[in-house]
């Protein structure tokens, strides 16, 4: 007796982590969408430190997916995860206030010729 088997096209199922990988392009793909039509539809000159909220947050966003999706640290203990933020949000809080202080000695060395 012969034996005949018949295949109906190359099938391919995705695994989990190519699905979570796809669901990730396409969230970052909708991120930088949106930024990119507020970037040509917002006026800067109105509302200039309103883009710029909207352009930090929206990278925050994005940071946040690369890092825990790409480093896989999404699954990780909290306080690994912590020991990462924490240290960063210094270094940004550090930039922020050397750059204020910057403008105020900045000012006064202009104003008062100090």
């Amino acid at each position: 007796m012969a034996q005949h088997t018949e295949h109906h096209g190359h099938e391919e199922k995705l695994p989990a982590q190519t699905k979570e990988i796809w669901r990730t392009f396409w969230i970052l793909l909708i991120i930088t969408s949106f930024e990119f039509v507020i970037a040509f539809t917002i006026d800067a000159d109105h509302y200039k430190w309103t883009k710029i909220g909207i352009f930090v947050i929206l990278t925050i966003v994005k940071a946040y997916y690369i890092v825990g999706i790409f480093m896989h640290l999404k699954h990780e203990v909290k306080s690994l995860i912590w020991t990462i933020i924490l240290p960063c949000v210094f270094v940004v809080w550090l930039v922020v206030a050397l750059i204020i202080e910057g403008g105020y000695i900045g000012f006064e060395r202009f104003f008062f010729g100090k």
